[in-house]
């Protein structure tokens, strides 16, 4: 009796341990099937997470492209010669030596002698900055506002016809026009003074001698543009000012640049246009009128 029940414990023992690892298998066995559920639940929002990350540091461009306006001097002069069978007078090679200079110095000040097919253009060119036109006949200057009001024009008056040239190059070559000064208080009697006095104060950056008329005797010439153009470059108070004149090919132009603006200020010439560099002669009052 004693080994019978001896054996019975033994057997009940047996099979409580079997229970019991039976359990255990259910308890583990349930654990690892619901770990990949558990994983599978947990990794959308890992690959959320990254996305979310990947978003903020490198954000995609919209579907459409932002809308920039351009310029309206720019538009208006799309709109001006597309519309028109003008063409500037100047060829597209001799344009190219001031939109160089424009290029690398604008917005800046721009002083233009002439109001003409092309003055669309160098506001166009010349975006944010101010491009002022001086021009000798008012009725062309009205004609030009009622297709232009946006530009900036005065009227001036020229007192000189082209005859007098030969005599305004001596007058020039005297020792008072060689002064350095404001042309409004200078004693050279070749330097324009009736000018308005903003176009005196500003320093300007490039100038374009293009005008006044000077084909034929009777017009008024370029001799005393020319020489106040290289005036006011000598006289700003530092830096240098780009010069350009047009019809080079003409006597009174080409003359009158190489000697008011000096050759060895000039650095290019393309086709009929001369492009001089001058320099401030207020920083270095020694500094000679030509180099």
């Amino acid at each position: 009796m004693r080994a019978t029940t001896h054996y019975l414990n033994n057997l009940k023992f047996i099979l409580i341990c079997f229970f019991f690892l039976f359990l255990l298998f259910l308890i583990f066995g349930s654990s690892f099937q619901s770990s990949p559920q558990i994983s599978s639940s947990i990794h959308p929002i890992n690959s959320y997470s990254l996305e979310e990350k990947q978003s903020r540091d490198c954000p995609t461009p919209p579907l459409t492209p932002t809308c920039t306006k351009i310029s309206p001097s720019l538009a208006n002069a799309l709109v001006h010669y597309a519309t028109s069978n003008i063409t500037p007078q100047q060829t597209p090679k001799e344009i190219s030596v001031s939109q160089r200079i424009l290029h690398k110095k604008s917005p800046c000040n721009f002083l233009v002698f002439g109001l003409g097919h092309d003055s669309l253009m160098w506001t166009a060119l010349n975006h944010g900055g101010r491009t002022v036109f001086l021009e000798e006949d008012n009725s062309w200057i009205e004609q030009i506002k009622r297709q232009l009001p946006s530009l900036e024009s005065y009227h001036v008056v020229y007192d000189t016809k082209v005859t007098q040239a030969d005599e305004l190059l001596e007058i020039g070559m005297k020792e008072e026009c060689k002064v350095v000064s404001d042309p409004r208080f200078t004693k050279c009697q070749i330097a324009l003074k009736g000018l308005p006095d903003e176009v005196y104060d500003i320093e300007w950056d490039l100038i374009m001698v293009d005008a006044p008329t000077g084909y034929h005797d009777g017009a008024p010439g370029r001799m005393k543009a020319i020489y106040t153009a290289g005036l006011m470059a000598r006289n700003r108070e530092d830096g240098e000012t780009d010069v350009f004149v047009h019809d080079v090919d003409r006597v009174v132009e080409d003359k009158f640049s190489k000697t008011f603006l000096c050759e060895g200020y000039l650095r290019e010439q393309e086709g009929r246009i001369r492009h001089f560099t001058i320099p401030s002669h207020r920083t270095r009052p020694a500094r000679p009128f030509c180099p």
